[in-house]
């Protein structure tokens, strides 16, 4: 699959920042970044990305890939079901999820993916959160090694952006190192079916949410859907931009920031008419990690409006919301 520019930079409703810098540049040069994502996080918490260092040719393979995952007999899928596993891996049924709030089950299939470990990993046995053997389609050859490679490069991106969020709030660039390490992720491959017109216009690929981790980063097919809520209430659309990924602040940096940062409702309608695809990747950082409210987003006298939490604990509070 060959994806093409929808949109121009131009057109776009939420900050453009390249990224770049991160990955090579100079001290000087990541600061600025950070003030760019400072802009942004501000703002509505969402950003596209450029400079992301992850190559077009393995994101192609992912969508290949992708597609041809669900293009499988129900049967097929179902073999590797989420049920079938105490860790969220797997597949997930069409109207598997509610995301918003007293609405409908959304429209959309979905395949999570964690980090590939070894039966003899020591976390396995001390339980960790969300982590276990992934379920692997078997009759795809292929399908295991491009999510293998595309997780890699997922990992080193979000551990990139979590140094400019650091740079961001005038923190050293390390500041969250020990949060990155061995953290709570997700990559999820989804299948957004059009709906049908008698399913209009209530009828949500993903209903209106926050996002429950760190950090998001979205890889779009060609076909759009994703919306933003501005501050003032109006739906903004996110269309897809060639060689972006779109970032977004989850529910946890605006916790930690003392809702400094926002995390921002958003949504997925497909009015494409076509089969809409994409491959978000959640981060969501150690789960002992604590988090509390930074004093750098604390005005002096301040309190907090959050307890201090762990990252487990906040993430299994959300899961059991919405499952």
């Amino acid at each position: 699959m060959t994806r093409k520019a929808v949109r121009r930079m131009s057109e776009a409703a939420l900050p453009i920042i390249d990224v770049s810098a991160l990955r090579d540049g100079n001290m000087a040069a990541r600061q600025q970044v950070g003030k760019k994502i400072h802009e942004a996080c501000l703002d509505l918490g969402f950003m596209y990305v450029t400079g992301h260092g992850v190559d077009t040719g393995l994101q192609n393979q992912v969508f290949e890939q992708a597609i041809a995952f669900f293009s499988q007999p129900e049967e097929a899928k179902l073999g590797i079901d989420m049920a079938f596993s105490p860790h969220n891996r797997g597949y997930e049924r069409l109207g598997g999820q509610t995301l918003e709030e007293g609405g409908a089950p959304d429209l959309k299939e979905g395949l999570y993916i964690g980090e590939e470990i070894s039966a003899s990993d020591q976390r396995l046995a001390r339980g960790g959160f969300n982590l276990g053997p992934n379920q692997w389609p078997e009759d795809l050859p292929g399908f295991k090694g491009v999510m293998n490679a595309y997780y890699s490069n997922m990992m080193a991106l979000s551990e990139r952006l979590m140094m400019g969020i650091a740079l961001s709030l005038d923190l050293p660039e390390t500041y969250f190192a020990d949060f990155c390490k061995e953290p709570i992720t997700a990559l999820k491959l989804l299948h957004y079916p059009p709906p049908t017109p008698s399913a209009e216009p209530a009828a949500r690929g993903c209903g209106a949410h926050t996002d429950f981790g760190a950090i998001t980063l979205l890889l779009q097919d060609d076909h759009g859907g994703l919306q933003v809520m501005s501050a003032d209430g109006r739906w903004l659309h996110a269309p897809p931009i060639s060689d972006t990924y779109v970032v977004n602040l989850a529910d946890m940096i605006s916790r930690w920031t003392n809702e400094t940062y926002r995390s921002t409702l958003h949504r997925v309608i497909n009015l494409s008419g076509e089969e809409r695809y994409s491959i978000p990747f959640f981060f969501s950082g150690n789960p002992a990690h604590e988090v509390e409210a930074l004093e750098c987003c604390l005005a002096e006298g301040e309190i907090p409006k959050y307890a201090s939490t762990t990252v487990e604990a906040h993430m299994r509070e959300m899961y059991d919301r919405t499952y």
